[in-house]
This record gives structure tokens, C-alpha cells and sequence, in this order.
């Protein structure tokens, strides 16, 4: 895993490979002998996101953090004074610096013992989301635009508090002296003026030790795991024996095993040919053959075997993938540059963590887990006002088993959201490379193994994209034309997990449809090959080196609420089949064809599976609410690309994977039911716990708050062209409106080819293939 220092993106532009974290702000001296009960910290990081938005950009990107807020004067009308005093968080905000310190201390402080206190690991904090009216409240009456209308209407009008209730942080905690896991729940209580900065204290609601259980491993173990690897002495042995005498080319990834009661690895090893090329492909030379156990818990090795000697492959020259003599070869040099400029800003405003864009509107939030996460997202649709579509979007566990039945490609099947974090492996962007344009960028806080906080910067990306054409018609009698440019918001953040690396997008389009994309990208991981040896399990892809099959299997949770106001539980999924008409009087001509609907009543029933065959798709209706033609308002699961697992039923994977068994699940909501493989999948040989269990409750689903579960994968035979760098593949699913408008809700979209073309800065191409000249040098897409 990559550690601290290296989980920042250099720039293909400029260079620029700064650490992607700020400081660590350390709680451990509230781990000494004396017990406190409360703790206060002053709120720093609101001075330092100040201080940050000031960083100076790189020309032509400029900062959106000076953007006008939206107006709040229309909109505050009728609210008490009372309400309008200062609210520091949303309760949907993510954690701030100050909150997540305040957390940790007084967790700490609350151990038993000076001992029990210094054993405690800090694997996740993150915020316990409130419940649904609690947001609906801060939205209506704390927080702008102000919309009272999220409410019901009472008699007498609404009773309104003075005050929304304290935040909650929820705290994963490991026990290395007692290999004990605990979940913690601290009310953080925030006093003082926000003005003055506020401050922040916190008290102990509630802990709980869970048992037979492993947490997610960290990076400080997979760093301490490499090193007592690597100073084994028979291990060293067995690397002479293979011709590496320097450990320092040696790559240990650590890789779970089945044992809740222990917390246990089984690395993968690699090793480098160069020691003085950090960025050399490492995975380029896999070390097969050597067997090793390591207890996490005590950082030793319990077992070790050299099994089998298997030849080193010769180094690759065609390994690396830096820039041009650096990995042996020479970059194109016809590629011109391309600028993306906004001269009046961007359409979307911005607001703390809330996103308002073309009707659009949501708000940011973050997991150390999940990555990237979007709350009550909405769309504002003229005189019906804000129309909300989902509660909670994002993606909660992906895995990637791996095909081949030689050790040790067998034990491929990593969770990489439970096992690792998707949050915890991300990236800090970088401007001109992992995006372009005009960017807002959000930073992501979250605790270290030992307590401090750290800090990845410019983590998730905010900007808005050309798309091609949104819509045409020419009337071809009179040679008249309309036609509109589609743009699109996205938001977006990449991670790496060992020697992969994936983007996840959210992609909002001004017709109302809301894009979900994952983006594969990074290195293979290979096998090494015996001279004159094939395997059918995998593709050769040098000489000695092989690629296993494998498939990515991504699993997006969406706790769904179309027309449906907080509180209100009035959607339904009904499932749709294009079917053929048999032949007879109904279809005399053999042409016929129509939609089939069924409901899905129940859980048990709403396990189901794409069928591209019959154009299946899935719609979520609001059984109260209507269009102009008296149907159903709704949003629909469109899928993309898609398959199964193609492991036996009894396969290891499938027995904390059952949930890939289907490609949608669809559960009522709950607030504990949020990992489909339950919380802590890391080490479980425990069969079908999370979402495959839950199920079996066989709840109604014919009017009730929705919750999808789509599952989908990618089932990957490497080519030669996926290395040394895999090009990204692309997939994903489309969530688009049907019959949730009463036209399209693109027709008021301007035209946006109106100005001269020498104004626009657009270059036409001539058939000499040279651009029309533009006096400012630049070639700008009109955005």
C-alpha cells in the first residue's frame, strides 16, 4: 500500500509533486496515565481552509472558492430571527479537523487503563449520520437556500428549535494489545461563537466491543508488515536463492487470510530490478514460490515455507511507463495543447459542502470507506420547486477475484472498500492531469492509525465538462435548424489499492439523467512462468510474465427518494422487460413488441439479474405523485455492461461476496444495513453475512423508502496493450428520469453557437490539416 507521503498524483503538466497531506495533527498525548472526561479543542481547520483557498492556481484554472454565494434574501422570508443565527456544520458535513481530534481524545481518555489507552489503533472516524428529519430540519430552516417546504405542514405552523441536535463522530477502534475491535459513539458538542473560531468537546455515548471480527488493515501495518518480511532470515535465504541479495528491491503486499480470531497476512512478493528508479514497475518481477503467514497483531512471521524455486523473470524492457528516456523510449511530439477556459466562471456555486448547478442541487460528503459520497440530491423543477431523487448515492464495496487456481493468485479476492478503504487510498488531483477546467476542489480529513489526523488535499474534483450534442433537429423543408451542446457536473475522486487504480465519477446532465462511472486504470498483477510454460488461466504478456483473469465487481448503494419529501416512504421498483408479440390477430405483420412491467413486492422477488436480451431496466416509482398524463413519476436503472461471477458456488469469494450472486438487490431502508458484505468483511469466513442475510427478512417493498443495490462488474482478459500501464476501461449505469417530467427538461437549454467564431476563439481545421489562425494563440473549446 502506498504510504502517507506517496499518495499524491504528479502532475503531467507541471510537474509538481508535493506530499498530498498537510500535517498530522496528533492526539496521543491524551494517551498518558490521567483520565479526562472532557475534552476541548479550539477549531483550527475553518482558518486553514481560508488560508488554502489563497494558494495561487496554475493560468487559466483559477479558483471557484471566491464565487458569490447564492442569495439568501429572497429565500429567508418568514423564518424566526432565532434561526438565523450562525451555524457552523451541516449535519451532513463531513468531519472537520477539530471534530475528528475531539473524537479521538475522548476515546482515549476514556480507556481504563494507561495500557488499554496506548493499545488503541484508530481505524475509521467518521460522521454518524443523523436521521432523515433531522436533515430535512437543518435544510428547512438552518442552512440556505432555505426550504421550509421539506416540511409538513402542522397547525399553527412548524415547531421550530432553537438549535439542530449536537454531531455525532462513530469510531472504528482496534486493540493491539487485546486484538479486540470496539465501535464508538461521541456526541460532539459544539460552544462558543463560531465567529471566535468555536470550540469543540466531546462525551462518550456509547461502546461496544464486537467479537470474531477483524477491522480494515492500515497503512502503517502494510509498511511494518514489508519490513519484518523483509528481515526474516529465511526469507532473505530464500531471495538469495532466487539472486536478490538487496532487500531494499523487495515489495511486500500484505493480503488477508481467513481467521477473525487473529489478525493474520499472507503477503504477495515482488521484487524491482533497479534501486535507484523509484518509479521503476516493480510488479513487473513477481516472486512465486515462497510461502509466508505474518501476525499483524504481534508483527511477526508465524509460518514460512519455500515451496517451489521459481526463476526470477528477466527484467521487461518494455516495464516502465514514465515519461520518454526515463523508461527507455520517446513520447510523441505532435500532440497540441488543448485548453479548457470558462471566462465568466463556472455555472455551478458552491456553498461549504452544498452544490447548486443547472436545477441541480446536493451536497459532498466523505468516508474513509466509501470515498466519496452525495447527500439529498435534488432537482429544482420550476413552479413544483426542489424535487428530490435520492437521499444517499455512492459506492460501498467493490472486489476482485481472480481466476487462476494456482497458489497464490487463488487468494486474490480483495474487498478493496471493507479490506482497505477507497477513501483512505485516495488521491490528491492535480490540475491539467486528473482534471480540467474550472475546479473546485474539496479536501478530505480523516484519522491515522495512531490518532493523528491527516489531511489529503484537492481530494474530490468539482467541475463541469463539454459533452457533445445535447439535442438537434433540422427541418428539412426548410433547412432550419436548433441544435444544443450537453455540459455535465462531475464530481469525481481516484484511489489506488496496491497495483490498481480506480476513478469514481457522479456525472449530472442538464436532461435530468445522473451518470455513475468507474474508471480501471494502473498494473496488472502478474505471475511468473517457468521457461517454456503456458497458462490457460491467463495470457502471457512478456517473457516469463503472465496476467491471470480476473474480474472487478463494484457495488453502488442508493438510498432512493424520488418526490419523496424526508419522512415520506412512498416509492416503489418495478422491473421492465421489452417482450415479443406472439404471432396471431395481435400481430399479423410479426412486428410487434412492448414494455412488461412487473412489481417487485418483496426482497426475495427483487433479486434479479440484467437480461440485455429483453432491454431490462428498472424503474422507482413515487406512488403518490403523477405527471400530465396521469402516470407514475419516476427515475430509472438503466444499466451498462455487465456480468456474474464466474466462480463455482462453493468458491471461497462467494462466501463473504454472496451479494455478486445478483446484479440488483433492493432492500427498505435501515441506518445499520449500509455494507453489503456486512462491516467488517477483512479475514471473514463467515457465509453471506450483510446483504444476502438481510434479505431473507423478505420485507415489502410495494410502498416504502427505497434502497437499491446494483451491483456491477467487468470481467477482464488481459492483452498485451493493458501493459505496462492498463489504458482505462470504462463502466458503469445511468439513472434517468421516466415520466418524472412532463417534457424534456432540455428544451430551455440557450443555444451556445451564436457568437462569431473569431469572438468564440474556435478554430476551424482547413484540409491541410493547419487550424485557422487566432490572434491570443490559444485554442479554446466554447464551452
Amino acid at each position: 500500500m502506498a504510504t502517507t507521503a506517496q499518495k499524491t498524483t504528479p502532475c503531467c503538466a507541471n510537474g509538481d509533486s508535493a506530499p498530498s497531506r498537510r500535517g498530522v495533527v496528533s492526539a496521543a498525548a491524551a494517551g498518558g496515565d490521567e483520565v479526562v472526561q472532557d475534552w476541548t479543542v479550539v477549531s483550527k481547520d475553518r482558518i486553514d481552509d481560508q488560508r488554502t483557498k489563497k494558494v495561487a492556481m496554475a493560468p487559466l484554472i483559477r479558483p471557484v472558492d471566491s464565487l458569490p454565494e447564492p442569495s439568501k434574501a429572497a429565500s429567508t422570508k418568514g423564518i424566526p430571527t432565532i434561526m438565523l443565527r450562525a451555524q457552523s456544520s451541516h449535519p451532513l458535513d463531513p468531519l472537520s479537523v477539530a471534530e475528528i481530534t475531539v473524537a479521538v481524545a475522548t476515546v482515549r481518555a476514556a480507556g481504563a487503563t494507561p495500557e488499554v489507552r496506548d493499545s488503541m489503533r484508530f481505524i475509521e472516524v467518521v460522521l454518524l449520520e443523523p436521521a432523515k428529519h433531522v436533515v430535512a430540519l437543518a435544510d428547512a430552516y438552518f442552512f440556505p437556500p432555505f426550504q421550509p417546504s421539506l416540511l409538513p405542514r402542522t397547525k399553527g405552523g412548524p415547531v421550530i428549535p432553537s438549535k439542530l441536535p449536537p454531531r455525532r463522530a462513530r469510531l472504528v477502534v482496534y486493540n493491539k494489545r487485546s486484538n479486540e475491535t470496539s465501535v464508538w459513539i461521541v456526541e460532539l458538542s459544539e460552544v462558543h461563537a463560531v465567529t471566535r473560531g468555536g470550540h469543540h468537546r466531546g462525551k462518550v455515548i456509547s461502546s461496544k466491543v464486537v467479537t470474531d471480527v477483524q477491522p480494515p488493515m492500515d497503512a502503517v501495518e502494510y509498511a511494518e508488515c514489508e519490513a519484518v518480511v523483509k528481515e526474516y532470515p529465511p526469507f532473505r535465504e530464500a531471495m538469495r536463492k532466487r539472486g536478490i541479495e538487496d532487500m531494499d528491491l523487495v515489495m511486500v503486499d500484505a493480503c488477508d487470510a481467513d481467521a477473525p480470531s487473529r489478525r493474520l497476512a499472507k503477503p504477495l512478493i515482488f521484487c524491482r530490478t533497479e534501486s535507484d528508479s523509484p518509479m521503476e514497475n516493480g510488479y513487473a518481477r513477481p516472486v512465486e514460490g515462497i510461502y509466508v503467514l505474518v501476525d499483524m497483531q504481534n508483527m511477526v512471521v508465524v509460518e514460512f515455507e519455500d515451496r517451489k524455486l521459481v526463476p526470477l523473470p528477466q527484467a521487461d524492457p518494455l516495464r516502465n511507463y514514465t515519461p520518454g528516456e526515463t523508461r527507455g523510449g520517446v513520447d510523441r511530439s505532435d500532440v497540441k495543447p488543448l485548453v479548457i477556459t470558462q471566462p465568466e466562471g463556472p455555472s455551478f456555486r458552491v456553498s461549504g459542502y452544498f452544490v447548486e448547478w443547472q436545477k441541480w442541487n446536493f451536497r459532498v460528503g466523505f468516508t474513509p470507506r466509501e470515498g466519496l459520497v452525495l447527500h439529498s440530491v435534488a432537482y429544482v423543477d420550476g413552479s413544483r420547486g426542489r424535487r428530490p431523487v435520492a437521499h444517499r448515492l455512492s459506492f460501498v464495496e467493490m472486489v476482485v477475484p481472480y481466476g487462476d487456481p494456482n497458489d497464490p493468485h487463488y487468494r486474490k479476492n480483495a474487498f478493496d472498500a471493507g479490506e482497505d478503504g477507497l477513501g483512505k487510498n485516495a488521491h490528491s488531483l492535480k490540475k491539467g492531469c486528473d482534471c480540467l477546467g474550472y475546479i473546485k476542489y474539496f479536501d478530505a480529513h480523516f484519522t491515522n492509525f495512531t490518532g493523528g489526523v491527516e489531511t489529503i488535499e484537492n481530494c474530490v474534483c468539482l467541475h463541469e465538462e463539454d459533452h457533445g450534442i445535447l439535442w438537434k433537429h433540422q427541418d428539412w423543408r426548410t433547412g432550419l435548424a436548433e441544435v444544443r451542446r450537453s455540459r455535465r457536473l462531475t464530481v469525481s475522486f481516484i484511489c489506488t489499492v496496491a497495483n490498481y487504480e480506480y476513478g469514481f465519477y457522479w456525472h449530472f446532465y442538464q436532461d435530468g439523467k445522473i451518470e455513475a462511472e468507474v474508471k480501471l486504470t494502473g498494473i496488472l498483477s502478474l505471475g511468473a512462468l517457468q521457461p517454456g510454460e503456458i497458462r490457460k488461466y491467463g495470457t502471457t504478456i512478456a517473457p516469463g510474465l503472465y496476467a491471470p483473469v480476473h474480474q472487478h465487481f463494484f457495488v453502488a448503494r442508493m438510498d432512493m427518494a424520488v418526490d419523496c419529501k424526508p419522512g415520506e416512504t412512498f416509492n416503489q421498483v418495478v422491473e421492465v422487460d421489452v417482450k415479443v408479440e406472439e404471432p396471431g390477430n395481435d400481430n399479423v405483420h410479426n412486428n410487434a413488441f412492448y414494455a412488461e412491467e412487473k412489481l417487485l413486492k418483496t426482497e426475495l422477488e427483487a433479486m434479479r439479474d440484467c437480461n440485455f436480451l429483453s432491454a431490462r431496466h428498472w424503474i422507482v416509482r413515487n406512488t403518490r405523485t403523477v405527471n400530465r398524463t396521469g402516470q407514475l413519476t419516476g427515475y430509472k436503472l438503466v444499466p451498462g455492461s455487465n456480468c456474474l461471477p464466474l466462480a463455482g458456488p462453493e468458491a471461497k469469494v462467494l462466501r463473504r461476496a454472496a451479494f455478486l450472486k445478483h446484479n440488483l438487490w433492493v432492500t427498505p431502508y435501515a441506518p445499520d444495513e449500509t455494507f453489503p458484505g456486512g462491516e467488517f468483511p477483512n479475514q471473514n469466513p463467515r457465509v453471506g453475512e450483510g446483504l444476502a442475510t438481510w434479505v431473507k427478512q423478505n420485507r415489502s417493498l410495494e410502498e416504502t423508502d427505497i434502497v437499491l443495490w446494483y451491483v456491477f462488474g467487468i470481467t477482464h482478459i488481459p492483452r498485451l496493450e493493458d501493459w505496462p500501464v492498463m489504458p482505462v476501461e470504462r463502466i458503469g449505469f445511468m439513472l434517468m428520469p421516466h415520466g418524472f417530467f412532463n417534457c424534456s427538461p432540455a428544451v430551455d437549454v440557450p443555444p451556445s453557437c451564436d457568437l462569431d467564431v473569431k469572438d468564440s476563439g474556435v478554430a476551424e481545421v482547413k484540409d491541410s490539416g493547419l487550424a485557422k489562425p487566432i490572434q491570443d494563440g490559444l485554442l479554446a473549446a466554447k464551452l
